[in-house]
């Protein structure tokens, strides 16, 4: 897959630039499915918040675009239908945007609906995470995103790239860059702090940052 993971969504012209060129085609002739899942699995998440992001009215701009086409894949409910129908439904797409809220509750719904085994196959989709839904890609979270645990307990997460996540940088009081230090350090993996201006491209196993804001790459 072609990865976008942002802080906050599609927040400025560089992003939304990035986004395009992963497209290969303008956004109101692509059509996206929205994963709400990760917001079920976070303690400071009301019901709210997920009809926000479904219905394009969320802080972080994703369903909001102007596709051609959005529909709600919710991990949750595919372990009780059929498979061939979701497989369809997500082969046909060309985008998936996944909400924030809690990366190993997603972690763990993606494996569990088989989602993950489905994303090898997807070379020319496109997967946009904002906040947990790009922090899920990474090998690690770090302790101190923890809160939904696990059967397999730890901080593990799918390990699709190589790096390391810590979002929206200053844009909480604990979320400083001081603390983004400590959270690295204890990783053994390359980590980036960044602030909701700011995301990453990952296509073919090049990584590129975009931002028009702050952030910062750490080294083991």
């Amino acid at each position: 897959m072609k990865l976008l993971l942002t802080s906050g969504g599609v927040k400025n012209p560089s992003i939304h630039k990035a986004l395009l060129e992963l497209l290969g085609k303008p956004i109101a002739e692509s059509s996206a499915l929205c994963i709400p899942t990760a917001a079920y699995g976070h303690p400071l998440v009301k019901p709210g918040n997920v009809w926000r992001f479904i219905a394009g009215q969320s802080p972080a701009p994703m369903t909001d675009l102007g596709w051609k086409s959005v529909g709600v894949l919710e991990l949750t409910a595919l372990p009780s239908i059929d498979k061939d129908r979701w497989v369809g439904w997500v082969r046909e797409t060309d985008v998936l945007l996944v909400d924030g809220g809690d990366a190993l509750y997603l972690c763990y719904w993606m494996q569990q609906s088989g989602l993950v085994d489905l994303l090898p196959s997807l070379h020319e989709k496109v997967w946009v995470g904002v906040s947990a839904g790009s922090m899920v890609m990474t090998p690690r979270i770090g302790e101190f995103f923890v809160n939904w645990q696990p059967p397999t307990r730890g901080d593990r997460t799918l390990g699709l790239v190589d790096f390391s996540i810590f979002p929206h940088l200053d844009l909480f009081p604990e979320h400083t860059l001081a603390n983004a230090e400590k959270w690295a350090a204890q990783l053994g993996v390359p980590g980036y702090a960044m602030d909701d201006q700011t995301a990453i491209t990952v296509v073919d196993g090049s990584v590129e940052v975009i931002s028009e804001g702050r952030w910062k790459r750490f080294t083991p």
